[in-house]
């Protein structure tokens, strides 16, 4: 066995491990008695497509007790980072101070789910170029543009049409990328 240090490996929480599009377009259409669908999001974000003075209500759904706890994981993620685990230092980083009341939602949903993370990897920040980290892996092209590693786009609609990194579309391809090359 090497004794070099492992690779770290950052990964964002929403949209890459947890569905938060899919929540907040549930609830939307619940509220607005709309047929909004993840197609409709193709290349824009949510707050893209709405009406203006219907903001107040999405702002309202992520500031919701709720919101950020009963959000379903991504197919395959907790298998996959569990594997990753075995050959990379690996941390959760959510840009949490986008929505500060989410912080304990956020750590609970992730104690419920991927009990196997210690709290002592799990990073709450703003800004993700303060990471020390090999690679991360986001849905957010403008946390990878300030990241010193490399990054690694997973796939969103609203990052449909952006070029300019490795991107992955699921967990399998992750795997592939990270545990399958080696």
């Amino acid at each position: 066995m090497s004794d070099a240090p492992k690779k770290r490996i950052c990964i964002d929480m929403d949209e890459v491990i947890a569905d938060a599009v899919a929540e907040h377009v549930m609830r939307y259409n619940r509220d607005f008695n709309e047929n909004v669908t993840l197609a409709d999001l193709e290349g824009k974000w949510l707050w893209d497509v709405v009406q203006l003075d219907r903001h107040p209500a999405l702002e309202a759904h992520l500031r919701s007790e709720d919101f950020f706890a009963v959000l379903n994981v991504m197919p395959d993620s907790q298998r996959v980072i569990k594997a990753l685990q075995e050959r990379y230092e690996v941390f959760i980083a959510t840009a949490a101070m986008e929505v500060p009341t989410s912080f304990m939602a956020k750590y609970n949903w992730l104690a419920r789910h991927f009990p196997f993370i210690s709290p002592s990897h799990i990073v709450f920040c703003g800004d993700k170029s303060i990471l020390q980290a090999d690679y991360l892996i986001d849905d957010n092209p403008r946390q990878l543009r300030r990241f010193h590693g490399e990054g690694i786009l997973f796939h969103s609609p609203h990052n449909m049409h952006t070029p300019g990194f490795r991107r992955v579309h699921n967990w399998q391809e992750v795997e592939d990328l990270f545990l399958k090359q080696q």
